[in-house]
């Protein structure tokens, strides 16, 4: 009887493990959220983070009567048709130095990946021969799972922060304080961040998803209401040193 007890418990103890292994191995497939965020950094500025020169040639789908129609440096990076609330010509960049008049990507959101990375292979939008097969992955799970409805968090008339000015003085100082100073004028080769608030959509972007080739984490796995309450905050900050 003690034999069979002892085996009994053996056993249970082997399928316990089994399971946590299981679910271990389930979480870790599951976990997509820093490979959209690697994807939001790719939109942002692609050839920046994988380190490689900025295409020399222009865009062809870039329109040739709009402002940036012979900078290639800057009508290859997608939120420069796109835009950074991806609302594209019905967005922010409606109007202004930056309209293209090229659609957004809202309308991708939630399609299948591989969709999407056949059309930024294919040769009108040219990425194939420039991004990795990783890249294009996660480039297009951005694309499809990590579109955040700005219009929740920004009031787009006023492009006023909707968050809590008080709670994102404690997110800020405790977390992006460290290298931005907690009057958010660090470091000194970038403008003050209370500066930034004009385009308050590139700045969730980039507080959610970090900056290109640059050591800021991403907050994508918290509550995006975080980042309102941290944009909410920015604007409290001084636009001058």
């Amino acid at each position: 009887m003690k034999i069979y007890v002892t085996a009994h418990r053996a056993w249970g103890s082997i399928l316990a493990g089994l399971m946590l292994m299981t679910l271990a191995v389930s979480l870790q497939a599951e976990e997509l959220e820093s490979a959209i965020a690697r994807g939001g950094v790719l939109y942002d500025k692609w050839y920046k983070v994988i380190d490689v020169d900025a295409p020399a040639t222009p865009h062809t789908l870039y329109p040739t009567d709009k402002k940036y129609a012979k900078d290639a440096k800057n009508n290859w990076r997608c939120k420069e048709c796109h835009g950074w609330d991806y609302q594209g010509k019905d967005g922010a960049y409606s109007k202004g130095k930056h309209h293209s008049g090229v659609i957004g990507i809202n309308g991708a959101k939630g399609k299948d990946v591989n969709e999407i990375i056949a059309l930024l292979s294919a040769p009108t939008h040219g990425y194939g021969d420039k991004l990795s097969a990783g890249d294009l992955n996660d480039l297009a799970l951005f694309v499809s799972q990590g579109q955040v409805d700005m219009d929740r968090y920004i009031d787009r008339a006023s492009k006023a922060p909707k968050g809590d000015q008080a709670k994102g003085e404690a997110y800020f100082n405790t977390i992006c304080a460290k290298c931005h100073g907690k009057d958010g004028l660090q470091p000194k080769e970038m403008p003050p961040l209370g500066s930034l608030m004009g385009n308050p959509w590139e700045v969730m972007h980039k507080i959610l998803n970090g900056q290109p080739a640059e050591s800021m984490p991403s907050l994508r796995a918290l509550d995006h209401q975080i980042t309102a309450d941290i944009l909410a905050h920015i604007t409290t900050l001084p636009k001058e040193r």
